[in-house]
């Protein structure tokens, strides 16, 4: 059974930083694909990053370019986003997902974590 765990969302100011981190297990972590969507309210969900199986190869979403990094740790079985100069329309519940293919990543994900809320204030 794959899961993926989320943590590190909160409440910070516009500006300010965040680190999410997700936890995977039940799958072979080097074979697959991470990345993560965001779902503000009322909004559909929408891709924010991805990362290679192999790390090396990454993809933002035009919105956080230059802003937000995402990194992995294989051994570790854990993916990363640091979310830097965070803006209130960043905020959103974060989602970590999961997928074999990077290349249609921001398309669709087989796995996804149940999500983080960031909540960045004015």
């Amino acid at each position: 059974q794959v899961q993926l765990v989320e943590s590190g969302g909160g409440l910070v100011q516009a500006g300010g930083s965040l680190g999410l981190s997700c936890a995977a297990s039940g799958l072979t972590f080097s074979n697959y694909a991470m990345g993560w969507f965001r779902q503000a309210p009322g909004k559909e969900r929408e891709f924010v990053a991805s990362i290679r199986s192999g790390g090396g190869i990454t993809s933002y979403a035009d919105s956080v370019k230059g802003r937000f990094t995402i990194s992995r740790d294989n051994p570790k079985s854990t993916v990363y986003l640091q979310l830097n100069s965070l803006k209130p329309e960043d905020t959103a519940v974060y989602y970590c997902a999961a997928d074999k293919d990077f290349w249609s990543f921001r398309f669709r994900a087989t796995y996804w974590g149940q999500g983080t809320q960031v909540t960045v204030s004015s």
